[in-house]
């Protein structure tokens, strides 16, 4: 019997039956099971069911009905480190690539189809491994079976020169925007030539040299895929709400007639070592100097690997570490940290600092305090509380991590890929709980003591002097191969048994969870707004107290922040290291933070921790510190990051184009960080008067998602009915002003290799059911989905940009409209009239009928996913809460989305995005795109910040 006609068989089978189970009834035709693990009460570990086809492809199986969704992820065990020298680059490039269509996928249809579906998608790439994932309705599977399969089996046939060079351009605009257009961008590259022999699978970056990707053509980018992209190099592994039978015959259906690929062998793991410690420095367009220093330790699943990531935690693993001690908690350092990375073949002990200018900014001086912390160590050693609380977050981050079935089914496949074993939580739980003091004083002692490290040295331009030491290191020239690959390939051509042509149909739409709330009100008056939800054992509960940044005088911008900040510090009865320990030993987290319109207070917890967490948060409200020494520390930190950010293009987009639309008169036209200026002018006494007037119980209102039923969680909450206070009236927004709408505004970024572009105006507040959602829809084919017409034309067309976006965005009070992208340099003024372009023919002509169609089922079908991860429920639940809306809102949504014809949307594009109302601005550099710029027509003006 043919594949196809067993599914169609089975499918027919299962037609309006209950779940069916693999061990339980007849497997699909080439198909072996190999092992089952069953949920354990006792323990931590995700049940799954493994299989292999006979092309070798292994197939994990994750049951989890909890939500109406499905995960799905194909991770190939080839990532950059399978690259040849000389041929950097390929791994990544793939990553773009199989986005591209296959034989039976059209140019831009993965995208299309798994967005219309109402579903997300992304790829990734890193040194040892290529995954492709998919979040969908559970009804979409087999169609997600189908674009998965037909992109490892049928790609080849539809590679094109064309396709292959707008991708290449895609990646060297990912390269502009994330490593020559950003501070330190090129430091891990160059870090790694040194850490590295040349040769190394890891010695070269990921994203590859820009020279091997120039060098590249279209035949070796065949072989590349025809040697590593086989069945028998792969893991798909699925998650969440499907019948296993069903699942398995599709399966089977859809990959069982690709061929194997050649053999793939390990990589071998050889241990490597420095002669000497190795110095480099590079300067580059930032404000705070920065040090990096590792050294090679072992590689992943090591036995040693566990006892390594507790020293570094004891050594730079926070405020309780002695690196944050002896060179942040002394104002050396504006951050500082330690960790131990681990890659399939080699791990780092690695530290990290950024020194202080009010210091200094003495990176020699960082490196002897580095140097001095791992000396304390060794006079120092390991006591039972360090033990106890790496193994307590280690434990509790597991947890964490299994809130989401992308969680689970990432791990499943990450374990499977790299160790032939999906089952690796309880076992990687045991190595940690297995740790002695005497395993880490023995790591230390073999692979940290006395040994060889790479120091690199970042600092501005000009300022050699604060290097750590004078350079003893030159990276060697790269080695060349001939080919992509090693040796001949004998691969066969894939056929199918069916006709692959035909796009699967949706299954019967799943019905939405959405979550079951409950309202109380605390002893104070706080309303909470909560949900139990029993996945797994823990607790999230977040504070908003209305007011943030709003809440200040805009001479005073910053102050919200700051508080924040010092709310994350020192209490009237413990330290800041203290509370941190508290903290760590119970596997919780406490932050403080502010926004624009809120100061938010955010908890994690282990639900059996809960009291004892609300303990540590009340104290962290209740009793602040507001120490001095503390205050002055983080208020360095915050200035130094100000200027820090000056270099960073993004920010400086962000800055000035809420410069530009709000003005200088109100909260929003300043970011809620502040300037340099008024955050240098703020004291303690600002920030004690800003918490007496934000900090009350009257602001608050709580959104909480507990595996706790309703009832043991208002217990435990009781103990913050002792928090009082009356709310705070808002302050009168700042007068708007009056924007020059047709206007180019240039920041110059000198020498920069991208240009941000940001094209908006002021729009509509929030609602949820009106005007303001309603442009959400209209937007929603123009820039708000990756196949959007802005993103088609600049990404996918004219390879100008890694990503380009528009969207509305409504606060309380007032919104906007902003479309924007990061592009190469010599194309601004393109892009930019590009983009004019799509907006004026949108305002002009309206939505196509197809792409109506194409926002109706996105975003209805999209709600499936809306509800599954805590996090997810408790920004559910705050919309509900702050804005007052129904708990149904959705289903009005709903209405609206499948009742709004073209006519409504055509005149909502007409009144909302005339370009002529809208400004334009841009961060580059400003000689190299201003004569361009010009020429477009419209008046040029300069944006100082």
């Amino acid at each position: 019997m043919k594949k196809w006609i067993l599914a169609a068989a089975i499918s027919a089978a299962l037609a309006g039956c209950a779940q069916h189970s693999s061990d339980s009834l007849a497997l699909p035709e080439g198909v072996t099971l190999v092992e089952i693990v069953a949920a354990d009460s006792a323990g931590v570990g995700i049940p799954y069911k493994k299989f292999q086809l006979a092309n070798g492809l292994t197939v994990i199986l994750h049951q989890d009905s909890s939500d109406p969704l499905v995960h799905v992820d194909v991770t190939y065990h080839v990532g950059s480190g399978r690259e040849l020298p000389g041929r950097s680059g390929f791994a990544h490039l793939f990553e773009h690539m199989m986005f591209q269509g296959s034989e039976n996928v059209a140019d831009e249809q993965h995208f299309k189809v798994v967005t219309e579906s109402g579903g997300t998608l992304n790829g990734t790439t890193n040194t040892d491994r290529t995954n492709y994932f998919e979040t969908v309705p559970s009804n979409q599977l087999e169609k997600m079976l189908w674009l998965e399969s037909d992109r490892m089996g049928f790609f080849l046939p539809a590679l094109t020169e064309e396709k292959f060079e707008v991708q290449r351009e895609t990646v060297k605009n990912e390269r502009a925007q994330r490593i020559d257009n950003q501070p330190y961008g090129r430091m891990y590259e160059r870090f790694s030539q040194a850490m590295y022999p040349a040769g190394h699978p890891y010695s070269w970056p990921v994203i590859g040299w820009p020279e091997d990707l120039n060098r590249a053509e279209l035949a070796d980018v065949k072989q590349f895929f025809q040697r590593w992209y086989g069945p028998n190099n792969a893991t798909l592994t699925i998650g969440g709400d499907f019948d296993e039978l069903q699942t398995l015959a599709w399966v089977n259906k859809y990959f069982g007639d690709i061929p194997r690929g050649p053999e793939v062998e390990a990589l071998p793991k050889n241990q490597v070592t420095l002669d000497k410690d190795r110095y480099l420095s590079m300067e580059d367009k930032v404000h705070l100097p920065l040090i990096r220093m590792a050294l090679p330790t072992v590689y992943a699943s090591h036995q040693d690997e566990a006892a390594l990531d507790l020293l570094a935690n004891i050594l730079g693993g926070g405020k309780t570490s002695l690196v944050y001690k002896n060179l942040v908690k002394e104002g050396y350092a504006v951050q500082a940290s330690a960790s131990h990375p681990c890659r399939e073949l080699s791990c780092e002990m690695s530290f990290f600092a950024l020194a202080n200018p009010a210091k200094g900014g003495s990176l020699k001086e960082l490196e002897g305090k580095v140097r001095a912390s791992i000396a304390e160590f060794e006079r120092r050693g390991v006591t039972d509380e360090d033990l106890e609380k790496v193994k307590v977050q280690f434990e509790a981050d597991t947890i964490f991590g299994l809130q989401s079935v992308r969680g689970k089914v990432s791990a499943l496949a990450a374990n499977e890929t790299f160790y032939g074993n999906p089952n690796m939580i309880a076992k990687d739980l045991q190595r940690y709980a297995s740790v002695t003091k005497a395993d880490v004083i023995r790591v230390f002692n073999q692979y940290v003591k006395d040994k060889p490290m790479v120091i690199m040295s970042v600092v501005p331009e000009g300022a050699k002097a604060l290097v750590a030491a004078a350079d003893n290191f030159t990276a060697p020239a790269p080695l060349l191969a001939a080919n992509a690959v090693a040796g001949e390939l004998k691969v066969s051509e894939a056929k199918s048994s069916f006709d692959r042509s035909v796009m699967p149909q949706s299954g019967k739409a799943p019905v939405l969870k959405v979550p079951t709330l409950w309202r109380d009100t605390l002893g104070n008056g706080i309303a909470v707004l909560g949900t139990q939800s029993a996945e797994t054992p823990t607790t999230e509960i977040v504070i908003y107290l209305a007011g943030g940044h709003r809440l200040a005088d805009v001479s005073k911008a910053g102050v919200a922040q700051l508080t924040a900040a010092m709310l994350n510090e020192s209490t009237s009865q413990r330290s800041s290291e203290e509370l941190t320990q508290a903290l760590e030993l119970l596997g919780a987290s406490v932050q403080f933070s502010a926004s624009d319109y809120q100061s938010e207070i955010k908890l994690s917890a282990l639900t059996e921790k809960l009291d004892d967490t609300l303990a540590v948060l009340k104290e962290k409200l209740l009793m602040p510190g507001f120490k001095a020494e503390d205050f002055e520390r983080v208020k360095q930190q915050t200035l130094q990051g100000l200027k820090h950010s000056q270099s960073n293009p993004n920010y400086l987009a962000s800055t000035g184009f809420a410069k530009l639309l709000y003005g200088d008169n109100n909260a929003l036209g300043v970011d809620a960080t502040g300037t340099v200026d008024t955050v240098a002018a703020l004291t303690l006494d600002d920030i004690k008067a800003f918490y007496q007037t934000q900090y009350k119980a009257g602001n608050a209102q709580m959104v909480a998602v507990s595996s706790a039923p309703k009832a043991a969680l208002l217990s435990s909450l009781k103990t913050l009915d002792s928090w009082q206070g009356e709310a705070t009236a808002m302050p009168a927004l700042g007068q708007l002003p009056g924007l020059s709408g047709g206007t180019i505004y240039v920041l110059d970024k000198p020498a920069a290799a991208q240009s941000v572009i940001s094209i908006g105006k002021l729009a509509l507040p929030f609602d949820a059911i009106g005007e303001y959602f309603k442009a959400g829809l209209m937007n929603y084919p123009l820039g708000g989905a990756f196949n959007s017409r802005i993103n088609l034309n600049l990404r996918e067309d004219k390879g100008y940009t890694y990503g380009a976006r528009s969207r509305f965005s409504g606060g309380s009070e007032v919104g906007q409209f902003l479309a924007t992208a990061s592009v190469r340099s010599d194309v601004t003024a393109a892009a930019v009239s590009e983009f004019i372009k799509e907006i004026t023919t949108y305002n002009a002509t309206g939505i196509r009928d197809d792409e109506l169609n194409f926002m109706r089922n996105s975003i209805s079908q999209g709600q499936a996913l809306d509800y599954e991860t805590p996090y997810q429920k408790a920004g559910f639940m705050r919309m509900i809460q702050r804005y007052n809306l129904n708990d149904r809102f959705t289903a009005e949504q709903d209405k609206i989305i499948a009742g709004i014809q073209k006519d409504e949307i055509d005149a909502l594009a007409k009144k909302h995005l005339n370009i002529n109302e809208m400004v334009i601005f841009v961060v580059g550099d400003k000689a190299s795109i201003l004569p361009e710029l010009e020429a477009l027509g419209y008046p040029v003006k300069d944006l100082v910040l």
